[in-house]
């Protein structure tokens, strides 16, 4: 069979010139493509100074941290780091829920099959794109300025964030509907609010409070962050103890973060899992 298709070659090559042409626009643009991705990551080293001697001496200082961290320990701050731990998991769980509860809506009408109009479903999506632009640490920073400290603004600031998330991703289940339950309400006398209540949300609430298990997981983690700007939570006693150089309790505290998250993670794993089932 090879042996006929090189005895063809000539036939071959005048049948399909471009699929022997040495360097078709495709390939140029491959090869373009390529060659300034290329030149993005030198332009990119070189002006961040991301140099190998900086890196070596980086990894040094971390070691001496790490040395610095062991053994961990809570130092008598145990009922603090617990409290603050407690705070956080609220933060996220009350930050998540109101989310979830304001994207709703908006979700629904940024949807292409359960929107109002056009106009409504442009507008929505941008109101939606405007909040997720905004990162979680600077609705803190904002609603520490508006209601001071303290884990209301903590509260606030997931809550803020995650509904520009969880607008895109509701969206994007509703979207992805099978549309015969939808046919089904409608040719039986339904309306456009029962084809959206019996032809749509049954199919995609599994989906929704999946993603609402996740972002809840993300968000404790995220919570431990915007903490350290004033808002509430473990991040609050996390950076006071980096303040005042007690590594010990630092490392007590991160492993108790990652306890709790590795514990929520598995959690929410078992609840997807039965919810799929």
């Amino acid at each position: 069979m090879r042996s006929e298709a090189l005895v063809d070659l000539p036939g071959l090559r005048s049948r399909h010139p471009d699929q022997f042409r040495r360097l078709t626009a495709a390939r140029a643009m491959a090869v373009l493509g390529v060659l300034g991705a290329v030149g993005l990551l030198g332009l990119a080293v070189w002006r961040l100074q991301l140099l190998p001697d900086r890196f070596a001496s980086g990894l040094a200082q971390l070691w001496q941290f790490l040395t610095l961290m062991m053994p961990p320990s809570a130092q008598g701050h145990l009922d603090l780091i617990l409290h603050g731990l407690g705070e956080t998991l609220a933060i996220a769980f009350l930050g998540t829920l109101i989310a979830a509860t304001l994207a709703l809506p908006l979700a629904v009408l940024a949807a292409r099959n359960t929107t109002l109009h056009g106009i409504i479903r442009f507008m929505s999506r941008r109101v939606l794109d405007s909040i997720r632009g905004v990162d979680a640490l600077i609705w803190a920073l904002i609603w520490v300025s508006v209601v001071g400290l303290g884990p209301f603004a903590g509260v606030l600031a997931i809550a803020t964030s995650d509904i520009g998330t969880f607008g895109k991703l509701f969206s994007e289940a509703l979207e992805a509907a099978d549309g015969k339950p939808q046919e089904g309400v409608v040719s039986t006398g339904g309306g456009g609010l029962a084809r959206i209540r019996f032809g749509v949300l049954p199919q995609v609430l599994p989906v929704m409070a999946g993603q609402v298990l996740y972002l809840f997981e993300s968000n404790t983690r995220s919570s431990s962050i915007i903490g350290i700007v004033g808002a509430g939570g473990i991040g609050l006693h996390l950076s006071e103890m980096i303040r005042t150089l007690e590594w010990p309790a630092v490392s007590c505290i991160v492993l108790l973060i990652l306890v709790v998250v590795a514990a929520i993670d598995v959690v929410s794993s078992r609840l997807r899992a039965a919810m799929a089932g």
